[in-house]
């Protein structure tokens, strides 16, 4: 008997490698994928304005980068002593504007030069709700748990979607002519806006990037969704809150991820640097034995030889942790 559901997922045109640089953007399951590649040495920059869900904030993102907007003071708002912007995640709100003004450019500056030269996007889009600040008229990308009556809750259409990332695609492939794109759907419900509207949501996702995917060439879909919601199938595969898939369920999707975006020698590539990291992150009861002093060395040797065979990887960490004195 067959107890899942088959998906076909046939591989990238042309596969990701170590020589690329991606930037990733999107909801929380996009950093699941971006930790995994950068705990694995790719070169990856992950949402530079923090968690965004929806894309009129995505697109919103992407245009400023390329514009490299640099924020003011009359751009961020004071709540709960402190200052924060609408369009960032809070981990950039600060006691002191001019803190939570620098760090936000920083961030901008970076996102702007990585754009420019990234050879792969890969963006997550979780909700098709908005949030619109009534006291400007305006889309937030975090309501940074101010007063629900600060807000009026919105559901965009698809066309509305379709002409936000069409126009910001197209800004996109006219600054960077190498530039390819990965979309997904995020696994994660949305529970809090009921399982009704969470669906009508996720649908309007997956037809605005499909309409998409199938207008540009340089655009694809992986099907991060399917593999939880149709695949497995199973609240097993959910944590407790019953929205966001557990480890089993992402360790499913990346092992999926990496045959859909890596050929077999970055692969086994992935697999060498994975025993190293693993080895980096043991936690010796005896360092100073000679049985550790042996380990040390040996786990240099293999970083060493990997730093010159793959001049792209950086394992400049690594290669300081084995390092005996």
């Amino acid at each position: 008997m067959n107890f899942f559901s088959n998906i076909d997922i046939k591989p990238l045109p042309q596969s990701i490698s170590y020589k690329d640089t991606i930037m990733l953007m999107g909801s929380c399951f996009t950093e699941h994928i971006g930790n995994k590649l950068q705990d694995l040495k790719f070169n990856v920059l992950q949402n530079p304005n923090g968690i965004l869900f929806e894309t009129a904030s995505v697109c919103r993102s992407l245009n400023n980068y390329l514009d490299n907007k640099q924020y003011k003071a009359e751009d961020l708002q004071q709540f709960n002593e402190l200052w924060l912007s609408w369009d960032h995640h809070s981990r950039f709100s600060h006691p002191q504007p001019e803190q939570s003004l620098n760090g936000i450019n920083q961030s901008q500056q970076q996102a702007h030069a990585f754009i420019k030269e990234a050879d792969w996007l890969i963006i997550t889009l979780g909700s098709s709700f908005v949030y619109r600040l009534k006291e400007s008229n305006s889309f937030v990308a975090n309501c940074h748990k101010a007063p629900g009556t600060w807000f009026e809750k919105y559901l965009i259409p698809i066309s509305e979607q379709i002409e936000l990332l069409d126009n910001t695609i197209h800004r996109l492939f006219y600054s960077n002519p190498k530039l390819k794109i990965i979309f997904t759907i995020s696994p994660v419900r949305h529970l809090r806006d009921g399982v009704v509207d969470n669906n009508r949501s996720k649908a309007r996702l997956i037809e605005t990037v499909h309409h998409l995917v199938n207008k540009f060439d340089r655009l694809f879909y992986f099907p991060a969704y399917e593999l939880v919601i149709d695949v497995l199938r199973d609240y097993r595969f959910y944590d407790i809150d019953l929205a966001h898939p557990n480890y089993a369920a992402t360790q499913f999707v990346m092992e999926h991820f990496a045959a859909y975006a890596f050929d077999e020698p970055t692969q086994n590539l992935m697999k060498e640097i994975k025993q190293l990291v693993t080895a980096r992150n043991h936690k010796p009861f005896h360092p100073g034995s000679n049985q550790h002093q042996q380990f040390l060395k040996q786990h240099y040797a293999k970083a060493e030889a990997l730093s010159k065979a793959h001049p792209a990887l950086d394992l400049s960490a690594e290669l300081s942790y084995f390092k005996v004195e």
